[in-house]
């Protein structure tokens, strides 16, 4: 077979995930390999036409296409999203269709579901026979016998599918546009921002679109004028390049060179209240928002919007992605804070429209003076202790500033330092060998876990 890879790696030939898909080419020397660095290229591939139609030529002449990048803030990259964009811009739609496709992605495994589910859903929008996802653990699985064979079979299976021209099942529906125009009214009443600092981030700049309308509703509902900023005007070079320079005093490589730095600092750090509008193109927001995410790893694991309220207006048949809600608010959750609610146009009812947008006006003020966070789910704890794990162990080094965070804030809570515990579970583990004991735990153990519960209910 013809395989093209797209190398969605801001790196280009320096991808860890490329040496998975050289690997795979290694073991499969029967196939012809084609590998355009998508990522690193994308700025000519965008204004150079020549550019893109010759590898969009170089799709379409393929059997099977490998999408492989790192895991970007829990999607994929800036980049790799705005050549996503081009394709349905430029309508170049065809290459793609009937041909057969896999994803291969490297991360430290945090949410990196989201962004297999963005990209398998790519692939069903462009028609494409999608075969499965390797999701690799960075460069470690690379180096590990066990993980090898299985990336070994996995490049079996769905070169065997393709071979084999086996039907492949679509696992997301085609999304359904919204055509309801949005006419906001006027609030009944205003509200104060009560002393917070609310700061809307938007990459919109058409008056005409109900993104436009909703944004200036919302602002509408406080007596204080809200600053709003556009992407479009902050000084923006390019996308994260992952060079990891600011891993180590979170000093990024673009400092001085953009306007992006100072902006986050000023700007973003300094609100109290964030609120995002922006657009759904294909099944994320923009590549420019998403830019604006990426570039803000430069804080590494030192969460800048620790404690803020968020809220986000959205144009666009979100209701149709539940993995673009999941995802955003898995990425503000993990960073410890808040989403109060999220805004789109799908009610196809101005004046719901606009009580949903007050509502969230008066909840963000609200939720801003109570300084309240709720509690995290899996998605907060299982991705701290993950990035624990890693500041401590492969990635100290690599990350300096993360590793002196956590350690200065007591973020190292590994279980094995708790003593107590451990010998509590020492005797307890041996008296439980024996059958009378351990019958009688049993059997007290309801309301003995529910016993210091009361205490607190009745006594607090």
């Amino acid at each position: 077979m013809k395989i093209v890879v797209l190398n969605g790696s801001p790196k280009g030939e320096a991808s860890i995930t490329i040496q998975y898909v050289h690997f795979i080419a290694k073991h499969f020397p029967q196939h012809e390999y084609s590998f355009i660095n998508i990522a690193s290229d994308i700025k000519q591939i965008e204004i150079n036409e020549d550019k893109f139609l010759g590898l969009i030529d170089k799709i379409s002449r393929a059997d099977f296409i490998f999408w492989a990048f790192p895991v970007y803030f829990y999607f994929v990259s800036a980049q790799y999203k705005r050549f996503i964009e081009l394709i349905f811009e430029k309508k170049a739609t065809s290459a793609f269709r009937d041909k057969y496709t896999a994803i291969i992605t490297t991360s430290i495994h945090v949410l990196d579901h989201a962004a297999v589910n963005y990209m398998n859903s790519i692939c069903d929008d462009l028609n494409m026979k999608y075969t499965g996802a390797y999701t690799a653990f960075m460069m470690y699985d690379l180096l590990t016998g066990k993980e090898r064979e299985r990336l070994i079979k996995f490049a079996d299976d769905v070169f065997t599918t393709a071979g084999s021209l086996s039907v492949t099942n679509r696992k997301f529906s085609p999304l359904v546009g919204i055509s309801f125009k949005y006419k906001p009214g006027k609030p009944e009443s205003k509200i104060t921002t009560a002393g917070k600092r609310i700061l809307i981030i938007t990459d919109n700049d058409d008056e005409q679109t109900n993104l436009w309308a909703m944004t200036a509703r919302f602002a509408e509902a406080f007596v204080d004028n809200i600053e709003v900023v556009n992407l479009r005007n902050v000084d923006i070079k390019g996308g994260c390049l992952g060079c990891l320079n600011c891993c180590y005093d979170n000093t990024c490589v673009y400092e001085g060179r953009d306007g992006y730095i100072e902006f986050f600092n000023t700007k973003v750090k300094s609100a109290d209240i964030l609120v995002f509008a922006g657009a759904i193109k294909d099944r994320y927001l923009s590549s420019l928002m998403k830019c604006y995410f990426d570039r803000s790893f430069f804080n590494g694991l030192i969460s800048p919007i620790k404690g803020k309220q968020l809220g986000f207006i959205i144009s666009g048949p979100l209701r149709q992605i539940p993995n673009l809600r999941q995802g955003l608010e898995a990425l503000i959750e993990v960073q410890q804070a808040n989403v109060v609610d999220i805004i789109t146009e799908e009610a196809e009812d101005s004046d719901a429209i606009d009580k949903g947008l007050q509502s969230m006006a008066v909840r963000l003020i609200r939720l801003a003076k109570a300084e309240y966070v709720r509690p995290g789910t899996f998605f907060r704890q299982g991705a701290r202790k993950i990035l624990r794990d890693e500041a401590w162990g492969n990635q100290r080094f690599i990350h300096p500033a993360d590793h002196r965070y956590y350690k200065k804030h007591g973020l190292y809570d590994f279980p094995q330092k708790q003593y107590k515990t451990r010998f509590r579970n020492l005797v307890m583990m041996t008296l439980m060998k024996i059958p009378a004991f351990r019958k009688e735990v049993y059997k007290r153990l309801k309301a003995e876990m529910i016993k210091p519960l009361k205490n607190v209910v009745q006594t607090k």
